[in-house]
């Protein structure tokens, strides 16, 4: 069976310079906050360029949790969000007492600029993009609206990583982002880790506050915080594949590549890239109508798929719970959501994985 991703291929990619770090790591006898988690907040930060500063923490949704209360948001405060995507973006909102509001995404899965602007209320304070996929969204028109309006920019960059729009990475372009440093993710470490960067460098102090128990020294606590730091190991883990992430994205392209070029299949809707972006494919995602019969079809012949996702966050038991939603609210998201399917993508593929991928779904007749 050809998995859908196979973390181990990553690993063993450069093994030696990983297994290095981590018994520097275990040696120094230093596993939280230390020199490890110094250096990587300022080399993700240097890497991704603008002057911006990095924060780490434990896992994304805690980066979005901490990052949207520094930025201020407060108990009742509106933040737009699109309806597809993962429950995370709006479980980070609500944990900070925020009141996610859904509008639909565009063509290319991303949040539709031209949806917003209905959707703003008194109580609207924030709009946060969700860069799906490995594409980034088409951020100007956001931009535009967000000035026009007095409201902050979030940027949720958990499947973005290193993904620029007309030059810029995502991330740049907001009040703050988060970033998941999840095993799965285009750069992921080897357990949970997460990030939240900011060109606005009190708001990363305030993160660095939150995310110790409130403390801005030692034994002294200036916030009700939290305990949601970044590990020594996944720290020096990361910036070992800091080193890498070139070649590991343009593997993954390489990859892409030959699905655009080589998949033929008329039922089979390929994904398409903004004007504008790079995509670094988090994930290949395309579309069929018969989204159960393609993925059955697939695993007869020994390929793996998946869907992200197959149910739309506000359909959620826990938001149609809290908020009411019910199918049909975003038609849009629901046909997204009932047609989309994922191929094989991870950071490394045999040729003959890829040449099997390209002739099974060439073979699909629905």
């Amino acid at each position: 069976m050809i998995p859908i991703n196979d973390l181990s291929r990553g690993y063993n990619i450069y093994r030696d310079e990983y297994e290095e770090m981590a018994v520097e790591v275990l040696r120094s006898g230093w596993y939280v906050l230390g020199k490890q988690v110094t250096e990587f907040e300022k080399e993700y930060a240097e890497a991704l360029g603008g002057g911006c500063y990095c924060a780490g923490v434990d896992n994304g949704l805690d980066a979005i949790l901490l990052g949207v209360k520094a930025a201020g948001i407060e108990p009742g405060d509106e933040v737009i969000v699109q309806a597809n995507g993962y429950i995370a973006t709006m479980l980070g909102v609500m944990q900070a007492g925020g009141v996610p509001v859904f509008v639909e995404p565009d063509e290319y899965y991303q949040l539709d600029a031209a949806n917003i602007e209905a959707a703003i209320t008194p109580k609207t304070k924030a709009v946060l993009v969700t860069h799906l996929y490995g594409l980034a969204t088409r951020m100007k028109p956001v931009m535009e609206i967000c000035r026009k309006h007095g409201l902050m920019l979030f940027e949720d960059c958990a499947q973005s990583h290193f993904a620029p729009y007309k030059g810029t990475y995502t991330g740049l372009f907001g009040t703050v982002s988060f970033f998941s440093f999840y095993p799965t993710k285009n750069f992921g470490g080897f357990g949970d880790g997460g990030g939240v960067v900011s060109k606005d460098q009190a708001i990363v102090e305030r993160v660095k506050v939150l995310r110790n128990y409130g403390s801005d020294y030692r034994y002294h606590n200036i916030a009700m915080g939290y305990n949601d730091r970044l590990d020594e190991l996944q720290a020096g883990l990361l910036r070992v594949k800091l080193r890498h992430i070139k070649d590991l994205l343009a593997n993954r392209d390489h990859i892409a590549q030959r699905y655009l070029k080589e998949i033929k299949n008329p039922l089979v809707k390929l994904p398409e890239t903004t004007e504008g972006c790079v995509h670094t494919w988090y994930q290949f995602v395309v579309r069929v109508e018969d989204q159960e019969g393609f993925r059955s079809f697939l695993s007869e012949r020994d390929v793996a798929t998946d869907i992200a996702w197959k149910t739309p966050p506000y359909l959620q038991p826990v938001m149609v719970e809290k908020f009411g939603y019910k199918r049909g609210d975003y038609p849009k998201t629901e046909a997204i959501c009932d047609t989309i399917v994922s191929l094989p993508m991870m950071d490394y593929m045999e040729e003959e994985e890829i040449q099997k991928v390209i002739d099974e779904v060439n073979s699909y007749e629905g």
